[in-house]
């Protein structure tokens, strides 16, 4: 009884000593990096970001609002972070359970021979029992607790916790690339159908003006190269319309793949029907910290080393712990389960490591170096992020302005394309000057649709470099 007084004593002084943490509290480096993290003056006086706006509302085209909801649930590599985070919670339960003492229990059954020149031997041999062996029956339970007088304990269970955050993180990083892929996808395979069909119809042209070539060199107006010529271009086309198609083909097995499923024809709108809802609002730079996962996966990464430098400091200090074992011991299985055959044991002691090989110096001055790593990869994280944004900006900018540019030049060649065509049926111009006309013309509306197209990417590309697509 007195022992059992003595070891609550010390647990009640470890206890008390709780509040003497050597562990130390993370606190958010402060980051110059933000500032002028944009590259821009354009920017609210609030914090308000398109990356808030759910890409439910992001997206307007009722097919691809299906299909990134279909490769929300079905792709791959959403299916692989949600194991993650499935292993990463199973961590921090462990963690959390720290505080807990181990319980454990064990049943055995032991013979034990002996010599009879031994001393045990001639003891049993002078009491007048003939025996050579005897057996021992246990029935125990052993019980161990650690107080977590330095921390250890706290900064491993925030150590766990700052791990599934980081893996919860990471999961909504892949959800934020993979809206992102979809809808960038789609849009190219709504381009392909709208240069497809740009193509189909200079094939047709052409076709004509073949015919057409034909019947002015008939007439003496032009020669034989004119109507090569012609035909070059016509057989132009249709290549080029061949590989167009082959390019859809890819882009449907691309988005296929993307939402998890073998591969089928692909239902879409037609390129002049998108339309983005999301107004261009970036936030300021610090919203990142919130909004993209990625940066968020980095700092809690930084936490998580910072803890684990805590765990490794405390180290160097004692540690205080009670163990007990307690059960039934018995020679006879008979009386095993009895008031006699009861023991107990508890000890309760401090541990201060002296000479361990160097092995605690090198764990911390390794926790060190790693905390200084993550450090660094959270400022290159969040660097990353902000060069994303501003490249996706001004993208956007140069795509909107381009476009009327491209509008125009489409206009003025095909003017110039019919009129030269006029001009060779009444002997005017020369046949050059249409082929090449046309074939500015056809490159200019291919542009134009590229254009369309970039630009629709531009803001997909800014709503995911903000950390949109998630929420």
């Amino acid at each position: 009884m007195k022992l059992i007084n003595k070891t609550l004593v010390v647990v009640v002084m470890a206890t008390t000593l709780q509040s003497c943490f050597v562990a130390k509290d993370y606190a958010r480096p402060e980051l110059k990096e933000t500032e002028h993290l944009y590259r821009t003056d354009n920017l609210p006086q609030d914090s308000l970001s398109m990356a808030d706006v759910s890409w439910k509302d992001m997206f307007t085209d009722a097919h691809l609002k299906q299909y990134i909801d279909e490769g929300l649930q079905n792709n791959l590599d959403i299916r692989v972070a949600i194991q993650q985070m499935a292993a990463a919670e199973a961590y921090m339960k462990q963690g959390k359970a720290g505080y807990l003492p181990t319980l454990s229990a064990n049943g055995s059954v032991s013979r034990n021979y002996f010599s009879k020149g031994s001393q045990v031997g001639r003891q049993i041999e002078a009491s007048g029992l003939d025996i050579d062996h005897f057996d021992q029956f246990n029935l125990a339970a052993n019980l161990s607790w650690e107080a977590d007088i330095w921390g250890k304990i706290r900064s491993n269970k925030r150590a766990g916790k700052a791990g599934y955050l980081q893996s919860v993180a990471a999961h909504q990083a892949v959800k934020t690339k993979l809206v992102s892929a979809i809808a960038s996808t789609y849009y190219q395979l709504v381009a392909l159908d709208a240069q497809l069909e740009i193509t189909e119809q200079t094939i047709e042209t052409r076709e004509s003006s073949v015919s057409t070539i034909k019947e002015l060199k008939n007439a003496g107006q032009v020669t034989q190269v004119a109507v090569d010529q012609n035909i070059a271009q016509y057989n132009k086309a249709k290549a080029l319309k061949v590989d167009l198609e082959a390019a859809i083909f890819k882009a449907e097995n691309t988005l296929n793949l993307l939402l998890g499923r073998t591969s089928v024809v692909i239902e879409r709108s037609k390129l002049d029907q998108q339309e983005l809802n999301a107004a261009i609002n970036l936030g300021v730079p610090a919203t990142l910290l919130s909004n993209r996962p990625d940066v968020k996966a980095a700092e809690y990464g930084l936490i998580n080393a910072f803890e684990m430098t805590n765990v490794a400091k405390s180290n160097f200090y004692p540690s205080l712990t009670v163990t007990a074992n307690g059960g039934f011991q018995s020679l006879e299985l008979d009386e095993l389960i009895s008031a006699n055959s009861l023991f107990a044991n508890i000890v309760g002691g401090l541990t201060q490591p002296i000479f361990n090989q160097r092995k605690i110096r090198t764990q911390h001055e390794v926790a060190k170096a790693q905390q200084e790593q993550a450090l660094l990869n959270f400022k290159k994280t969040l660097l990353t992020a902000g060069n994303e944004v501003s490249n996706a900006l001004f993208d956007y900018n140069a795509e909107t302005e381009k476009f009327e540019y491209r509008k125009n030049e489409v206009e003025a060649l095909r003017r110039a394309e019919a009129n030269s065509e006029e001009l060779l049926k009444n002997g005017y111009a020369n046949y050059l000057d249409l082929l090449t006309a046309r074939e500015s013309a056809l490159n200019a509306e291919l542009n134009v649709i590229n254009n369309k197209l970039n630009q629709l990417l531009s803001v997909v590309n800014l709503y995911e470099a903000l950390g949109g697509g998630w929420k």
